[in-house]
């Protein structure tokens, strides 16, 4: 599902976007084609595990940049980031106390891909514009 208008134009920040946009289309996949619940749970487990370590790393350096280039919107941007890894982690808790069921395997695929859709086409590109306007890319 990766786009290259999804660029933000700096290469460390679109690698990890890349490989973000991978990992949640192939859970979705998975989510919608695979019949075996066994296989399907699994990808799940993996999956939140992946996100809860990943968008750390990718959320720290990110955040570090934004830092390093004097964005101005570093602290909005943060609180975004953290608000992220909340829903992440209270899906984690959810399936911990509650178990995994469909319907909330599909909410939970579909938090995913829609926030991660929104926030690399929209509050990301800031980041590249902001980089672009200061003469290109700083790192």
């Amino acid at each position: 599902m990766w786009k290259d208008k999804y660029k933000v134009g700096i290469d460390l920040i679109d690698q990890q976007h890349q490989e973000l946009f991978n990992r949640v289309s192939e859970f979705i996949r998975t989510v919608e084609n695979e019949d075996s619940w066994e296989k399907k749970l699994n990808k799940v487990k993996e999956t939140m595990d992946f996100m809860q370590k990943y968008v750390v790393i990718h959320f720290d350096q990110e955040e570090a940049y934004q830092r390093k280039i004097d964005y101005p919107d570093t602290q909005k941007h943060k609180q975004i980031h953290e608000e992220f890894k909340g829903v992440v982690n209270n899906y984690v808790k959810l399936f911990e106390e509650e178990g995994f069921t469909e319907e909330k395997i599909q909410e939970f695929s579909a938090k995913l891909m829609t926030w991660l859709i929104m926030h690399v086409a929209q509050t990301d590109q800031k980041i590249g514009d902001y980089v672009k306007n200061k003469g290109g890319e700083i790192l």
